[in-house]
């Protein structure tokens, strides 16, 4: 696993088999994400969404502790999956980093907890699956508009963004902060450690 540019985030990028009947590879594995993460990777619930090209999903995140981390991977089509730090205090607050996950390389991307998560498809029928290391909780969840300009994240321009009407109606990344839905970084730090103790 590559640990990108924002703290809590990886991408796994497998050996991919192929011979005349196709192809093979392993998309996760327990000791590899234990040791890239500090800790294993509590599962439960996984979830699958299909998507018509431009459709963009998120910022979505949610309170920490517990939060809800993310092992995301297109298994049909293509997406730019985008993780953003939204952690204030965090050394990279603010900052993003995307990666383009699709069904030809087979990468698969690690949002700890505390982070933000959105994608944009780039195909039809982008189908993208999750395993979640909590469940989800509807208390807990919050949004920032993933076309907000300060966050600056590079949508590809020539595909029209398809948002619903909660991703739309989400306040900024500054509106968040105001409003107090952030997670802190020194919380997520101590949520981690946590998360890594035997």
């Amino acid at each position: 696993m590559r640990q990108l540019s924002v703290e809590g985030s990886w991408v796994h990028e497998p050996t991919v088999l192929e011979d005349s009947r196709g192809s093979f590879h392993e998309w996760f594995r327990a000791e590899d994400f234990a040791k890239a993460a500090g800790h294993p990777l509590s599962l439960a619930q996984t979830n699958c969404s299909v998507s018509q090209r431009g459709t963009l999903r998120g910022i979505h995140f949610a309170d920490v502790p517990p939060s809800q981390a993310k092992y995301v991977k297109c298994v049909r089509g293509a997406v730019l999956d985008v993780v953003v730090d939204i952690r204030t205090g965090s050394p990279t607050y603010r900052q993003w980093e995307a990666v383009r996950l699709d069904d030809a390389n087979h990468r698969s991307l690690y949002v700890a907890e505390g982070l933000g998560h959105a994608f944009m498809a780039l195909t039809d029928d982008a189908t993208v699956v999750y395993l979640c290391s909590e469940g989800y909780a509807p208390g807990r969840e919050h949004g920032i508009n993933p076309l907000d300009p300060a966050l600056g994240i590079e949508w590809p321009g020539d595909i029209a963004p398809l948002l619903s009407d909660k991703d739309a109606a989400a306040p900024t990344l500054a509106q968040a902060e105001e409003q107090g839905l952030l997670p802190s970084y020194e919380k997520c730090r101590a949520y981690y450690e946590e998360l890594a103790r035997p």
